[in-house]
């Protein structure tokens, strides 16, 4: 870590918000792109974090994402919304679909909702802890169009994307469950994360341009292109394959159907099913049952070199109480690229360094 710089949120907060708004980005925009992308760095999840803004300021540039748009409602019956995202920045996309999301479910018990042509959506479990604040349980199917790079199992090229899915089950008075995971072995964006360290990966985590095993990260990241290989090997292949179609098609939006186009940016669809247990009159049995399972759960004595058992989102929590005090770790070649983004909004490094602090 010592070649690491080490940024407090807000100050990095401050940084990566006017990058956003030298790009043309409204203040509300500018402010929810850079909490989401702190607040993933904050939970560990570095790949979601702020070394996405060097991807997004050249989407903004070649015209693959678009400033300052708004959810598009497609179809609205209450309990079903169909949404458009325009290829707009994920992080107020995602944000707005959820609160109307939210707002339906309360109204109506539930809300399916398909969103298409959102650009990153990001960590797909902030979405979730949104809907866990209004008190409801939400499950998400996502698909990612961008360069494939997970192969299917059995398979020796990228044929799709990471494709997440996840689930978020608030608890009354103790923190919620979240789980949230790629359906590959590894997030793209820890490949990345690992290429700019210089370590290697895993083995059985990815494969080379020729399908061969390798533990070296390039292959993710600059051509000739190799594949990450998916978690659980045919089931989470199998699970893949759902989240493609119900996120990329069900949604109303488009799936893989080849290479990649060339253009420098990453579209979403996600399926969402927000449901509020109150109104399903099983709100009373959730918090009761929930408690019992988690503690039958977590009471499980713990095999040799653990320390406890968690629960999903716990580990997440653990690292954002020790990074608010201690700072996010970044490392030399994701700020130096973080910089050079800037720089390509009219921001120089003197500028940024002196928001960082």
């Amino acid at each position: 870590m010592a070649d690491y710089r080490t940024i407090k949120a807000e100050p990095l907060t401050n940084a990566i918000r006017a990058i956003v708004k030298a790009g043309g980005s409204s203040d509300r925009e500018a402010e929810l792109v850079s909490t989401n992308l702190v607040e993933a760095n904050l939970k560990g999840h570095d790949s979601h974090g702020v070394g996405m803004i060097p991807r997004y300021v050249s989407s903004v540039t070649t015209g693959g994402l678009a400033l300052n748009q708004h959810v598009k409602i497609v179809l609205d019956t209450g309990p079903l919304l169909t949404l458009d995202g325009l290829t707009g920045y994920g992080q107020v996309i995602g944000h707005e679909a959820m609160e109307l999301a939210a707002e339906r479910a309360k109204q109506n018990g539930v809300c399916l909702v398909g969103l298409s042509n959102s650009h990153h959506i990001g960590r797909i479990g902030h979405w979730a802890e949104q809907c866990i604040d209004h008190g409801l349980v939400s499950i998400h199917f996502v698909n990612v169009i961008s360069r494939p790079i997970v192969a299917p199992w059995g398979g020796s090229d990228g044929r799709h994307g990471t494709n997440p899915f996840c689930v978020g089950i608030p608890r009354r008075g103790k923190d919620p469950i979240v789980l949230d995971f790629a359906t590959s072995r590894i997030a793209q964006g820890k490949t990345r994360v690992a290429h700019n360290k210089g370590v290697e990966l895993e083995p059985g985590t990815i494969i080379d341009n020729e399908g061969k095993p390798t533990t070296n990260p390039r292959y993710t990241v600059i051509p000739p292109h190799g594949a990450i290989l998916p978690f659980g090997e045919h089931k989470g292949s199998g699970l893949a394959l759902v989240c493609e179609i119900l996120g990329g098609a069900l949604s109303g939006g488009q799936v893989v159907k080849g290479p990649s186009d060339g253009k420098y940016n990453v579209l979403n669809g996600m399926l969402s099913i927000i449901i509020d247990p109150g109104k399903l009159g099983t709100g009373e049995n959730l918090a009761r049952e929930v408690e019992s399972f988690v503690a039958w759960h977590t009471g499980s004595p713990p095999a040799p070199g653990v320390d406890k058992i968690k629960i999903a989102g716990e580990p997440e929590r653990e690292t954002k109480k020790k990074r608010l005090a201690e700072g996010i770790p970044v490392d030399p070649t994701t700020w130096q690229e973080i910089l050079e983004a800037g720089k390509k909004f009219g921001l120089d490094q003197a500028a940024i360094e002196k928001i960082a602090g």
